[in-house]
């Protein structure tokens, strides 16, 4: 299986970058991983949420694959303890899946046409993360729940 992860704009803190790519390299020890930075909307401040939400949606549309298991981060999605989320991946191996999709999405969330293509919603908390600490914290629960599935000592119950 292949693990994509898509995000909208770039990091602007070197420091998060740095700890995205030391998590990112430990990842990839476990499965094929992908991060795709999809650049901002150019003129955005001139466009309506919905508009810049379409236009994302756009964007993000034009990376998948029909085959592509889309889940997207969301407010209103599942949450998982780490234990959970580990076997919500081993389910996804196990099945036969080519490529999980991840998305974090833009600002103002995602367009209806991508909530229509989702096939998971996923909530990493209740609490509402900058979408560039978001990146940092989905990247490690990944490399957390592949430790936990290899039975390694990283994480603690």
């Amino acid at each position: 299986m292949q693990i994509t992860l898509i995000a909208i704009g770039k990091t602007d803190s070197s420091e998060l970058s740095k700890l995205i790519a030391i998590y990112e390299k430990r990842l990839k020890h476990y499965v094929k991983f992908q991060f795709l930075v999809i650049p901002d909307i150019k003129n955005s401040k001139n466009l309506s949420e919905v508009l810049q939400k379409e236009k994302e949606g756009a964007l993000i549309l034009n990376h998948l694959q029909p085959a592509d298991t889309l889940a997207i981060l969301d407010e209103k999605g599942k949450q998982f303890t780490s234990v959970e989320f580990s076997q919500f991946l081993q389910k996804k191996m196990n099945s036969g899946l080519k490529n999980l999709v991840l998305v974090i999405g833009g600002p103002y969330g995602f367009s209806d046409a991508i909530y229509q293509r989702s096939n998971e919603k996923i909530s990493l908390s209740k609490m509402t993360f900058s979408h560039q600490m978001v990146r940092l914290f989905l990247i490690e629960q990944l490399y957390r729940g592949f430790t936990i599935l290899r039975n390694e000592p990283y994480h603690h119950q």
